[in-house]
Parts: C-alpha cells; structure tokens; sequence
C-alpha cells in the first residue's frame, strides 16, 4: 500500500490539463554559475484536441529516455502506446520513429509515456506523437531543445561524490526530508559512501511536500517502495532539495537548496524550480540510467535489474 494515500495529493489533474499543487512562493536559491537555457515549453499547443506535457527537458546528443503525459481538454490519455516520430527541425538528420509505453502512475489517476530517444546531433527538434490503441484520434507536437553536454551528470559518466546529510550526523529525519511519513532507510548513506560502497546506488533528488512541477509525482513513495521489494540489490537514498525543511512550513521562500543541487548541475538549469531526478548507477559508481520526472515502479526495478540482481 503506498504510504501517500493517506496524506493529500501534491498534485491534481484538471479538466483542461494538468497542473501541480503545493506551495505557491519560488524557491528562494540563486544558481552558482550562469543557467544554460533549456527551451521547452511546459505543454504543447494542442493539436487535434490533444496537449503535450514534456517531463524530460533536459536532453542531449545521444540516447535517452523522453517522458511526457497527454491530456486532451477532458482528460488525461491513457491509450497504451504511443507513436512518436522525430525529425529534426533543419532536415539535417534523418527523421526516426520509434513506441512510447503508456505507464500508470500510482492512485490509478494519471499516467505517462516514455521512450529511449535517439538524438544523433544537437538541435531543435519535433516529437509528434499519436496515441496508438485508445478512444482518442489526433496528434501532438512537442518541440525539444536537445544540447550538445547536459549540465546534468550524463549516463556513463561518475557523478559528484557529495557528502550529503544523514541520520548518522545526529540530525533528525525532519531535517533531512520534507516527506510526511518519511523511509528511515533513505536517510542512511551520504551519495559519496553509496558511489564508494562497490554496490548498485538508486539516488533520487525531490522534494516530497512541495513538488511543483506539472509532471511531478509520489517520487520518494516509489523509491521506497522498491527498496523494500529489493532492500539487499542496492543502495537507496533520498536527497531532499531544500537544506532546511523543518523551517520552510509552506513557505517557499523560506527555502534554501542543498549544495548537492548546485553539484549535480540543476541550478545550472533556467527555470529549473524543484522537478525529482533518479539516477541508477553500477557497482563502479557510474550512472546507467537517468531519470527526469517521475519514473514508474516498474521502469525503476527495470533499471535496477540492469545493474544487478533485483
């Protein structure tokens, strides 16, 4: 049983789309160095009654997984495929295709598709996507913006080795996380010890009470939940964003971001508010699979398995 059940939903689909609860204020954190721009809009325009909601829009030359819901004006789309055809703006790359699975989130209200992507050059490029086996007909475009190097560590590299807190420093578990009802277990191993420990590491950064991304979900729920399926497979921890939950009590610009945020890049990131990441990496403390926006039970125990033995 999840344990977010019982405490309210950080965010609510709404009958024209999708939009995020929780705090209103911005995040009080200014960026370290100068953000990279990373243009993509928060949903598409429609198009033939369908709306795109892009979760990944932080992409780069290579193969990655694209996330992103679909919503028409009365509700979401949950058809169980999706075909996506990718071209490139310019024509300078040869257009590609290639099936979304539709994944449904936790409470049975709201799903999403995701793909591995392959992006052979940096650019400005299009997804139109069509819903492949539901009651809805029509397409959607969604223009993405893919970089040359992400800001983010990238799958393959090794990412930052930062000392972040623990229960171990004798603080207490209100201090290290903003979740209601908190998993003790991912509060046990600084990143730094879980890169240096030699097992599988599953990281994920979010921010439980104030998730205010259109594409936010029960993030640290579902870690957990795969921690206790699978507790001896790897090592599993939560990075809160905020550095000081207890006093932020609903108001955002109380808020200070942790330095693990300006470490991994994403203060590097315009506009770039509080969106979770979940980063799975190998027994050599090398990412093998990168997150961005909510990631399904599944698609996580699938990447665990990747990297050892769920």
């Amino acid at each position: 049983m999840w344990r977010g059940l019982l405490r309210p939903l950080a965010v609510v689909l709404l009958a024209a789309g999708i939009a995020c609860g929780g705090a209103a204020a911005t995040p009080a954190a200014a960026p370290t160095a100068t953000p990279i721009a990373v243009p993509a809009p928060a949903a598409s325009p429609a198009a033939d009654g369908i709306r795109s909601h892009l979760a990944t829009k932080v992409l780069e030359t290579g193969t990655q997984r694209v996330a992103f819901l679909l919503t028409t004006q009365k509700a979401l789309v949950n058809a169980p495929r999706a075909q996506i055809a990718v071209t490139r703006q310019d024509g300078a790359v040869p257009p590609s295709q290639v099936t979304a699975d539709y994944h449904e989130w936790p409470y049975g209200v709201r799903g999403s598709y995701s793909a591995p992507v392959a992006f052979p050059q940096p650019g400005a490029y299009t997804l139109t996507v069509t819903p492949v086996g539901g009651d809805v007909t029509g397409q959607a475009e969604i223009p993405v913006a893919v970089l040359a190097e992400s800001p983010i560590p990238s799958i393959g590299e090794r990412p930052p080795a930062s000392r972040t807190k623990t229960l171990g420093d004798g603080a207490d578990i209100a201090q290290l996380t903003t979740d209601y009802e908190p998993d003790a277990e991912l509060y046990r191993l600084t990143i730094a010890d879980a890169i240096g420990s030699g097992r599988p590491s599953v990281i994920v950064f979010a921010t439980p009470a104030f998730c205010t991304s259109p594409t936010c979900g029960p993030q640290v729920d579902t870690v957990s939940e795969l921690r206790a399926a699978h507790p001896d497979a790897a090592n599993f921890i939560h990075i809160e964003l905020y550095d000081n939950p207890a006093e932020i009590q609903g108001d955002l610009s109380r808020a200070r971001l942790v330095a693990a945020a300006d470490e991994w890049g994403f203060t590097q990131i315009a506009d770039w508010t509080n969106e979770s990441w979940v980063f799975v990496l190998d027994r050599e403390g090398v990412i093998r699979h990168r997150f961005e926006g909510f990631a399904t039970l599944s698609e996580l125990a699938a990447a665990l398995g990747d990297v050892g033995s769920p």
